[in-house]
């Protein structure tokens, strides 16, 4: 099994994890309230705030190396009988990661999959996506153009 299968056969999953992984925690709790009544939450793994190390690369390509420490809270829930969600999040916010757990559960539940995607992951997406098309936009407008000019010889 090569690492393309891997990546092709979880790629919804990795794209609704990191959507809801960047969302704010008052968004996402505005989108759990709106689920309406659920099943009996099981926690498998409490939310626990932990560290992890973050690796670079110089330029992009080079050999690995250990940049730092981070904190990284993370979370494993069961909702009803239906399938383990598990959530990560930056910091130390034990509600975040538990609430990317929540719907990390629900969205592998084949009934509810298309309208919490629509719904939830879509609408924050598109947010994210605004945010990061402003940010663009404001760095682009205060971009300043330099040019040499060189001294011809006398």
């Amino acid at each position: 099994m090569t690492n393309e299968s891997l990546d092709t056969s979880n790629a919804p999953r990795k794209r609704w994890l990191a959507v809801l992984a960047r969302a704010d925690t008052p968004a996402l709790e505005q989108a759990a309230a709106a689920l309406g009544e659920l099943p009996p939450l099981e926690h498998v793994r409490p939310s626990e705030p932990g560290m992890v190390m973050l690796r670079g690369r110089v330029g992009g390509t080079g050999d690995a190396f250990n940049l730092g420490e981070a904190t990284v809270t993370r979370c494993a829930l069961r909702v009803g009988a239906g399938a383990l969600g598990v959530g990560y999040a930056l910091g130390r916010d034990k509600r975040k990661a538990e609430l990317i757990a929540l719907f990390d559960a629900l969205l592998q539940d084949p009934a509810r999959q298309a309208s919490i995607q629509r719904d939830v992951v879509d609408m924050l997406a598109g947010e994210q996506a605004a945010r990061r098309d402003a940010a663009g936009r404001s760095a682009a407008a205060s971009k300043v153009e330099f040019f040499t000019m060189v001294r011809g010889e006398a």
